[in-house]
């Protein structure tokens, strides 16, 4: 599993070909095969490229919808990233 700084995450942002990647508890989730992450956004709501731990209590669902699809690493604090 990877590690990935929130600076690093803010690159997987579904946008020009990029891959779509969310982090929820720690850990990152790659949610680009999902039609409704589409170009980097869900419900024109949330962004691709960021953790969304405290905006999932805005949604709808909880976080089986999240935990659904593949992990791909983990979210750690980088230098300058507190």
């Amino acid at each position: 599993m990877r590690a990935l700084t929130i600076s690093e995450l803010k690159q997987y942002d579904g946008r020009g070909g990029r891959p779509a990647y969310v982090a929820y508890r720690g850990k990152v989730y790659d949610v680009s095969q999902s039609f409704l992450w589409k170009g980097g956004t869900h419900q024109a709501l949330h962004d691709a490229g960021r953790d969304l731990t405290a905006e999932i209590n805005d949604a709808p669902h909880g976080d089986e919808f999240i935990t659904r699809f593949p992990v791909v690493g983990e979210l750690i604090e980088g230098p300058n990233e507190s």
